[in-house]
């Protein structure tokens, strides 16, 4: 666990923020629910978590808010953005809707990640570490008297409730280390380190589909030469941001024999849990590459 001092250095709290514990329900609001899930779990009964991107088919990075939203940031005692550019539009009604009682988690900051950065962090199991361990402090420095009720909180969700998760990518990576691979875009960058996968895609083509760009034909080229030339042995492609270039290489791995697998940037199906989220894909991608090392 990092530092207290660390942990509350990447919060910032509004002047003349409450401190006072024991005055009930905490209300959080999360940007996107994949971060409001872990919020809800860490704080348990003694908080109210409302996550504004809570939908399958809705894109984070060009939502537009609604008036309810800016209500519900308005009256929240902690907000959690991203941040690194990929839900400005959080930044903007937490600033739009000032209050002197809420404290505001914005997770680019927490891990150090700047503008142009990737902002994928949720799927960086180190930044889930960062991230639970600052929850969790917020929660302590809104409601102290509290404080030992989210201790229990915070070690039940690492030691239980993402265990499996955890122990998924310790697995993978322990039999699958080295392997190379190829991906749509810039989210599974974030996880292929952690699961020791050698990334072969180039990044320039994985930041441009994430944002929306055009790739140039020369990473195309290169991605069609690493799959027709059998130099990845598994592609990773988010099925919420199947571009027609995606799609192309998504066919041509099946045509070459190579297996595919799937994540989503977001909780799927709607409503379940992060842990339930990743580890059913980390499951998946885990055969794939079992399928992949056969062939």
């Amino acid at each position: 666990m990092l530092a207290a001092a660390a942990l509350s250095a990447c919060s910032t709290t509004a002047p003349g923020a409450s401190s006072s514990g024991g005055s009930g329900v905490i209300t959080v609001v999360a940007a996107e629910n994949f971060w409001g899930s872990l919020a809800q779990q860490l704080g348990g009964s003694h908080v109210k978590v409302t996550s504004i991107i809570n939908n399958p088919d809705s894109d984070p990075h060009d939502y537009e808010p609604t008036a309810a939203d800016g209500r519900d940031i308005a009256g929240a005692k902690l907000a959690i953005v991203n941040g690194v550019g990929y839900d400005a539009w959080a930044t903007k009604l937490a600033e739009a809707n000032p209050s002197s009682s809420r404290t505001t988690l914005t997770v680019g900051d927490l891990v150090g990640a700047k503008d142009g950065d990737n902002p994928h962090r949720w799927y960086n199991p180190d930044n889930v570490r960062q991230v639970i361990d600052q929850i969790t402090a917020d929660y302590k420095k809104i409601d102290p008297a509290d404080a030992s009720f989210f201790t229990t909180q915070h070690d039940t969700v690492i030691n239980q409730n993402l265990k499996a998760y955890f122990d998924a990518i310790a697995s993978i990576k322990a039999t699958y280390s080295g392997t190379p691979v190829g991906a749509s875009e810039s989210i599974f960058a974030m996880l292929s380190p952690a699961l020791g996968l050698n990334l072969l895609t180039p990044p320039a083509f994985l930041t441009d589909i994430s944002e929306g760009g055009d790739p140039s034909a020369q990473d195309k080229a290169t991605i069609d030469h690493q799959i027709k030339s059998k130099q990845i042995k598994l592609y990773v492609y988010n099925s919420q941001n199947a571009t027609p270039d995606v799609q192309a290489q998504v066919n041509e791995a099946k045509a070459a024999g190579i297996p595919v697998s799937t994540i989503t940037e977001t909780l799927t199906p709607a409503g379940a849990s992060f842990q339930d989220w990743q580890v059913a894909q980390l499951n998946a991608l885990r055969q794939a590459l079992a399928q992949a090392s056969a062939s």
